[in-house]
């Protein structure tokens, strides 16, 4: 009995079951007659977004700019890294981005490439035609040298454009690119405006497709030159915008000027806009966050930035030509229509400002070496024979035995000191020497040898012959007087 009531309770709640079962399927069935499909649809696509929890990791940054405009520097401090090793090529990095909201991770791929024109063969690895659509382009310039920007965003505009026509991409493909990229601009609001639920951007976001009535007509001068990539346009070293001023005599309107002409470029384009500085971090974080905003939809809630000077941020689809001719109201030495670089221009007396180490050219070593060889003769012939040499020469001819005699300081410098009587022979010989007159009666041959009349001996005067001839005479008069002291020596030993 026992059992056959245990049999019937599992019965009746099989039955109870069965009968849920029927109510619920009732129950959905009548919910689906009562919404429309469009309802239904945008429901599935709400709860299966908020089921997504995992953010793409396809995406990537490509960084353009010229040397020496802080491209490493602006990645690291993304990064989050202290001290950043500048690479050479297209160099390779990413950033980690966390969505709190969903509790998920992945990695920002960011690739910069080299501002030497022959690297820009290397941009087929960061942009092809698999990742067009998954990538955004960052275009960086300096405050240190204001006066290249006109020059630098255009040749990476056209560098940039030159290689999306080389990728032969699809014509529906960029056409969607680019259409998409309009749309992103038609469809900015300010921060506080998305709050209304009955906003187009919050109906967009919330049925995740694009209504054309919801969206605002494009200002005047935007997207003129539509690539189909989200670009950012960022102005590092802001903080350098006093040594302008203090060194270059730069004045607000100067920079009046430079941001009303850099925001007409973005326009154009379709950019957004960063004034930066990683050493006063200005703006860092900031960027951080709209490039997580642009690519992967996370909230960003800062308005526009245009009161500080140094620290300017224009998202894109905010700014109009309207707003852009506020600058040019204070402005008085210059005009919105002067050509840039007619107002800003590079300082005459100063170098460009580089971070780079100056390259040493070598010189061939042939031509080092024939340089030397001219060098060499050139110092031969202006130094040739001295001119108090020749004149001496030719004012005291020496005959060809005087070579062989000795100075009477080496005479001097070979006797004795201790024989006795010396310094008198020789203070007597000298004495002799200056107070021989001409005319005074000579020595007899006898007691001499005769001098050599050859050469230029037979030249002399008799004065100068007689001169000699004591000379000789007095020299062998010592001699001899050496030799006996000598010899007395020796023998008393």
């Amino acid at each position: 009995m026992n059992i056959v009531m245990r049999t019937d309770e599992r019965c009746i709640d099989l039955a109870i079951d069965k009968r849920e079962c029927i109510v619920v399927k009732l129950l959905r069935t009548e919910i689906v007659k009562l919404l429309s499909s469009d309802e239904e649809s945008s429901i599935l696509s709400e709860v299966q977004k908020q089921g997504s929890t995992k953010l793409p990791s396809n995406k990537s940054v490509l960084v353009l700019g010229d040397n020496a405009t802080g491209k490493t520097t602006l990645i690291a401090k993304l990064q989050g890294v202290e001290n950043p090793k500048k690479g050479s090529g297209l160099e390779y990095a990413y950033i980690d981005v966390k969505d709190e909201y969903r509790d998920d991770m992945t990695r920002l791929s960011v690739w910069v490439l080299d501002g030497d024109p022959g690297h820009k063969n290397l941009l087929h690895f960061a942009l092809n035609k698999n990742n067009y659509t998954h990538t955004l382009v960052i275009l960086t310039v300096s405050m240190t040298q204001p006066w290249f920007w006109l020059n630098q965003l255009t040749h990476w505009i056209k560098v940039l454009s030159e290689h999306i026509e080389s990728l032969h991409l699809e014509p529906e493909e960029k056409q969607e690119a680019r259409q998409r990229l309009v749309a992103t601009w038609q469809s900015y609001c300010e921060v506080g405006d998305d709050l209304d639920a009955g906003s187009p951007v919050k109906r967009t976001m919330r049925n995740n497709s694009i209504d054309e009535d919801d969206l605002l007509p494009l200002t005047d001068g935007a997207l003129l030159t539509n690539l189909g990539l989200d670009i950012v346009v960022v102005v590092t070293k802001t903080d350098y915008m006093t040594t302008l001023e203090k060194e270059y005599d730069y004045r607000d309107e100067h920079f009046d000027f430079i941001q009303q002409w850099i925001r007409r470029f973005c326009l154009q384009h379709g950019s957004s806009l960063f004034y930066t500085s990683v050493k006063e971090d200005k703006n860092c974080d900031l960027l951080y966050k709209y490039l997580t905003h642009r690519i992967y939809g996370l909230p960003f809630r800062t308005p526009a930035l245009v009161v500080e000077k140094d620290a300017v941020l224009i998202p894109a689809g905010w700014d109009s030509l309207k707003k852009i001719e506020i600058l040019c109201e204070n402005m008085n030495s210059c005009k919105e229509v002067d050509y840039y670089t007619d107002i800003i221009t590079p300082p005459p007396s100063r170098k460009a400002v580089s971070n780079r180490e100056i390259e040493v050219q070598t010189e061939d070593e042939q031509a080092f070496l024939a340089r030397q060889q001219e060098i060499i003769k050139q110092s031969v012939q202006v130094r040739g024979e001295s001119p108090l040499r020749s004149q001496a020469s030719k004012a005291m001819p020496r005959t060809p035995g005087s070579a062989g005699q000795s100075s009477p300081k080496k005479m001097e410098a070979k006797l004795n000191t201790s024989t006795p009587g010396t310094e008198g022979v020789l203070a007597n010989f000298f004495n002799s020497l200056l107070h021989k007159k001409s005319g005074s009666p000579a020595t007899p041959p006898s007691a001499i040898s005769t001098p050599r009349t050859n050469g230029s001996d037979s030249l002399l005067t008799p004065d100068k012959l007689s001169v000699r001839t004591d000379a000789a005479a007095e020299l062998d008069r010592l001699a001899r007087s050496v030799k006996k002291d000598v010899d007395f020596t020796q023998s008393d030993c």
